[in-house]
């Protein structure tokens, strides 16, 4: 989970029994203008017996280069699907940052600057 609140809230509605869910990042907490409660449904983890854990890729830094061959690989096999939100414009950037900021798109936030 990069996003939290309802995402995260969605996920662990969601959890299979001895799941993991690895939190990478709270995005749409950053700018709230209270600070968000804390977890909710919490009684999920116990219930499904899954753990939930904080993930920073830097501790991975020195297996970068295989990281990504592999997940290069896992994409070309089909064993792995990505999704891009493509915004067209740079003149939308600010807007789409803002959402991003918020949660509001869904995949990888990308501005398309020009056709070439």
């Amino acid at each position: 989970d990069n996003v939290g609140g309802d995402i995260t809230d969605a996920v662990m509605e969601n959890l299979a029994d001895f799941s993991r869910l690895v939190i990478c990042g709270q995005i749409s907490q950053y700018n709230l203008a209270e600070p968000a409660l804390g977890p909710r449904n919490v009684r999920l983890l116990t219930t499904h017996q899954a753990r939930m854990e904080g993930f920073l890729v830097f501790q991975f830094a020195a297996r970068h280069d295989e990281g990504r061959r592999r997940i290069a690989g896992w994409i070309r096999e089909g064993k792995l699907k990505y999704k891009e939100d493509v915004v067209d414009g740079i003149e939308n950037a600010p807007a789409a940052f803002i959402g991003m900021m918020r949660g509001e798109n869904f995949g990888k936030l990308l501005v398309k600057v020009s056709q070439e």
